[in-house]
């Protein structure tokens, strides 16, 4: 049997996701130990049938819990420009929020 699964969006990005997942998205709202709801569901497959939103499956939505509000590790922006003296050096730690789908 083939398992379950949906696609969503969110922060400009699509996840495949399937009850139990764990998953790293762009910074949500929502408290850790709560619950937070992705509207926006591309598509989704139940049982073997497959529902294909244009652009989004009406009345879908996936329910996951916060496990924890982090930052990642932080990136090193450096521009060079040979033999002009110019060096610039920047830092970006992005946020990001950990969750596991509940359901589908």
């Amino acid at each position: 049997m083939a398992k379950d699964f949906a696609i969503i969006k969110t922060g400009g990005k699509q996840y495949k996701v399937s009850a139990g997942d764990k998953l790293r998205v762009e910074k949500v709202a929502g408290e850790e130990g709560g619950t937070v709801i992705f509207q926006e569901v591309l598509l989704r497959s139940e049982g073997g049938t497959v529902q294909v939103g244009a652009p989004v499956v009406a009345g879908a939505k996936t329910e996951a819990k916060v496990l924890r509000n982090a930052r990642d590790k932080k990136k090193i922006i450096f521009k060079y420009h040979p033999k002009t003296r110019s060096r610039r050096k920047k830092g970006h730690r992005q946020e990001f929020t950990e969750v596991e789908i509940v359901s589908i």
